[in-house]
């Protein structure tokens, strides 16, 4: 899949078949996140890849927003180290992570509700690093492979030369 065919299609996945990830496909999601660009090249973004299915368990139940977590067979806890926008860094390295994961047929989606300190305990996060998110990976089911991505038009959104004027 090229990279526009991923971005145009790629969905929120919340519910996931329990097969397993193969190594090949997380090693290609770790390269894609690896590849981020980040804020003076610092390259701050650390990956703590967890397939234990009790940890991954103990996630979910510390994710107000996305106990889906807990049904999940990957999930990549995204740490930031050292950078003056950290949330900026980790977006970029989070996106990389999410389609790359979507060109193997893997859905993904962004947790924001966690608990981050006690997270941040559980793996073994240094308290100066930043845990940014924990994204839970897996094979969609049916069911979610189903949704429809909806956008607003180019023309609500994008303008030519001023705010307001028509693309």
């Amino acid at each position: 899949m090229n990279v526009l065919d991923a971005i145009r299609s790629r969905i929120a996945i919340r519910d996931f078949r329990p097969d397993p990830i193969p190594e090949a496909s997380i090693k290609k999601i770790l390269e894609a996140g690896r590849q981020a660009h980040s804020q003076r090249n610092r390259q701050p973004w650390r990956f703590v890849v967890v397939q234990n299915r009790d940890i991954i368990k103990q996630i979910g139940a510390l994710a107000s927003s996305g106990p889906y977590i807990a049904n999940a067979p990957l999930a990549i806890a995204v740490a930031i180290e050292g950078a003056k926008n950290p949330y900026i860094d980790a977006t970029r390295a989070v996106e990389c992570l999410m389609l790359a994961a979507w060109a193997e047929g893997i859905g993904s989606c962004w947790v924001g509700g966690i608990d981050r300190p006690k997270v941040k305990e559980l793996l073994g996060i240094p308290e100066e690093a930043e845990l940014t998110t924990v994204i839970p990976f897996g094979y969609p089911t049916d069911a979610e492979q189903q949704q429809k991505k909806v956008r607003k038009r180019l023309s609500k959104v994008a303008f030519r030369e001023k705010y307001g004027e028509s693309f």
